[in-house]
C-alpha cells in the first residue's frame, strides 16, 4: 500500500498547478450556478475530492495550513448544503 501512495503523490506533484486551479474554479462555478440539488451535489463531490487530498497531505502540512484548509472545506460543505436545502 505504501508503494501505491507514493506513486499517487508523485503523479499529483507533476500536475500543473495553474490547470488544477482553473479546473477547480470551473467546477465551483458550475456548482454555484447549477440549480438546486445538482449544484449542491457537484459541490459535495468537489468537497469529497478535497477531503481525500487533505487526508493524503495532512502529515506534511504545517498547523496553520491545516486550519485554513479545514475552514475552506467547511465553508464549501456549508454552501453545498445550503444549495441543496
Amino acid at each position: 500500500m505504501q508503494r501505491t501512495q507514493s506513486v499517487l503523490l508523485a503523479r499529483l506533484a507533476r500536475v500543473n498547478p495553474t490547470v488544477v486551479f482553473l479546473a477547480t474554479v470551473a467546477v465551483v462555478l458550475v456548482g454555484l450556478f447549477a440549480p438546486g440539488i445538482v449544484g449542491g451535489a457537484v459541490l459535495l463531490a468537489l468537497a469529497a475530492g478535497l477531503v481525500a487530498l487533505l487526508r493524503l497531505t495532512w502529515p506534511v502540512q504545517p498547523p496553520a495550513t491545516r486550519i485554513i484548509r479545514l475552514l475552506m472545506l467547511t465553508l464549501l460543505v456549508a454552501v453545498a448544503l445550503v444549495k441543496i436545502l
